[in-house]
């Protein structure tokens, strides 16, 4: 019998030299010490702290307890919590609804156009969030510019209630994430083939059906980041909830940001603040785990 002829096995990779290895760590050190400063030890003081105890005037005693998060249990802040989640539901699902049109427009256009639209959608984000807040303000106030329009035009007899409700709150949201919803969802529409669009209008498949089947599977990736990049900065963001709801509304955002100046609730606020940060890594976990990538979240 002949011998069975041995298979060369497969190389595995060259062990890194020295040299660089030590490039390697050089090259990574300042992110790693830049996470391990503001965001590891932050989140870990954080937790730390949100199981001490309130002392008085404000003061922090180091006594152990749970007492932090069995108050978020309590019916007043739970609602909170639920009315965070409302709002960044309705703006994520209306930001997608309103960006994935848009992006798709961008991605159709020529290079350059294509280029000048975008430049034109980051625009709002080069301007203070203050002046465009106070301009939405100017704009949905009973003596307005859309109230006196519409009351001009004798299409309203009373001025509509537009400001310090939900209503503003998500429309300010909207405006403020939009470019960041829009990106993502460019980026992926962008990548798409345009062959596999004509091969499914050649098998007789309408745009409906050309955009459940096709289009859309293929840029889920994108519309993915676009609701993480949108809901998680959603229920933390208390500065439109505080100028456009004008206090009829709490947010989780502003909850703790009361908590950590006006109740001088130190471990109370820091606990929130735990309970929002594992909210946010839910929601990452379960893009990831839904085929998600986390580059996609840095477009």
């Amino acid at each position: 019998m002949k011998k069975s002829e041995e298979k060369p096995r497969p190389k595995g990779r060259p062990k890194k030299t020295r040299r660089e290895r030590m490039t390697t760590l050089i090259m990574q050190a300042p992110m790693t010490i830049w996470a391990a400063l503001f965001i590891i030890a932050p989140f870990c003081l954080l937790a730390f702290m949100s199981f001490m105890t309130k002392g008085p005037l404000g003061s922090i005693q180091y006594t152990p307890t749970l007492d932090n998060y069995k108050e978020i249990l309590n019916p007043v802040y739970a609602d909170v919590i639920k009315q965070s989640l409302v709002v960044a539901g309705w703006t994520t699902t209306l930001t997608i609804l309103m960006g994935y049109p848009l992006a798709g427009f961008i991605a159709k256009v020529k290079s350059k156009t294509s280029s000048l639209l975008t430049i034109l959608l980051m625009l709002p984000l080069w301007v203070s969030g203050l002046v465009v807040l106070y301009s939405f303000v100017i704009l949905l106030n009973n003596s307005g510019i859309i109230n006196t329009i519409l009351m001009k035009l004798h299409l309203l007899k009373e001025p509509l209630a537009l400001l310090y409700n939900n209503f503003a709150i998500v429309v300010g949201m909207i405006y403020m994430f939009l470019p960041f919803a829009v990106l993502p969802m460019y980026s992926s529409i962008e990548k798409l083939d345009p062959g596999l669009i004509e091969a499914s209008k050649d098998l007789g498949a309408g745009p409906v059906k050309t955009f459940c089947k096709v289009t859309l599977p293929l840029t889920s990736p994108g519309v993915f980041a676009a609701i993480i990049l949108t809901f998680i900065p959603c229920i933390g963001y208390y500065m439109v909830t505080d100028m456009l709801g004008g206090g009829t509304s709490l947010m989780i955002g502003n909850l703790i940001y009361r908590q950590f100046t006006i109740s001088r609730n130190w471990p109370f606020g820091a606990a929130l603040s735990v309970v929002l940060a594992v909210i946010i890594f839910l929601m990452v976990f379960i893009y990831t785990k839904l085929g998600g990538d986390l580059d996609d979240l840095g477009a």
